[in-house]
């Protein structure tokens, strides 16, 4: 018994370590990217992987760019389609939260998400797109630190230069030259609201832009005019 209850502890104190240590490792990067630009993210080296193991010479596009070299058009769309209340909370949008859960609810399934930018650059700088409890979880601390850390200037800039915009397409500058043939600071309001919905599912809408995005892509464009940017 007490040989089992010693073993017992170990695990318990070694697990806690480990979870103290990888939330460490999660501020220390945080941290650093305050004024460091991230040169990968964890959804860019999962979709190279994927990538390369289809075509082994496969590379990312990928260029950053600076806030003020990406179009004020694009950064209102953003806001306007993924977080209205961008500047007014702390990470978290609950109206939006609770209006997924009544959306979930009468669907009868888990959809509609109501994460803020601020989580959806969480995960993709660190972690993985499954839907389980634990990652939503830790992508709620790694959501707390970087809004206890960064401006929202600083956050909207990273969210628009690590963004998913297709299969291997990431950032706004990649974008835009991919779809648009212009760089980023150069897109329209109609170009932008068009990136802006292709944004929850943007290896789908990188291959299909129908009817339903055009209209969708209308509706933000309509709403840009009152989205306030950092």
């Amino acid at each position: 018994m007490k040989f089992a209850a010693r073993w017992l502890r170990r695990t318990l104190l070694l697990a806690l370590a480990l979870i103290v240590g990888a939330q460490l490792w999660f501020f220390a990067n945080i941290l650093w990217w305050r004024m460091a630009d991230p040169s990968q993210t964890r959804f860019m080296q999962r979709t190279q992987a994927e990538l390369q193991a289809r075509k082994p010479p496969a590379r990312l596009e990928y260029t950053w760019v600076p806030y003020e070299r990406i179009s004020l058009h694009l950064k209102r769309a953003v806001i306007a389609a993924e977080d209205g209340h961008f500047l007014e909370h702390n990470g978290f949008d609950w109206a939006g939260i609770q209006y997924a859960l009544e959306k979930n609810r009468a669907r009868g399934q888990l959809r509609a998400g109501g994460s803020t930018i601020t989580q959806q650059l969480a995960k993709n700088l660190f972690l993985s797109p499954s839907r389980s409890l634990l990652r939503k979880g830790q992508e709620a601390v790694i959501t707390l630190m970087i809004e206890a850390t960064w401006s929202k200037r600083r956050i909207l800039e990273v969210y628009l230069n690590v963004a998913q915009w297709g299969d291997g397409i990431f950032g706004a500058e990649a974008a835009a030259r991919h779809y648009f043939g212009v760089p980023a600071a150069r897109l329209s309001a109609a170009q932008s609201a068009r990136l802006a919905v292709m944004l929850p599912s943007p290896r789908r809408y990188g291959r299909l832009f129908g009817r339903a995005q055009m209209a969708r892509a209308g509706r933000i464009l309509s709403y840009m005019g009152g989205a306030q940017t950092p």
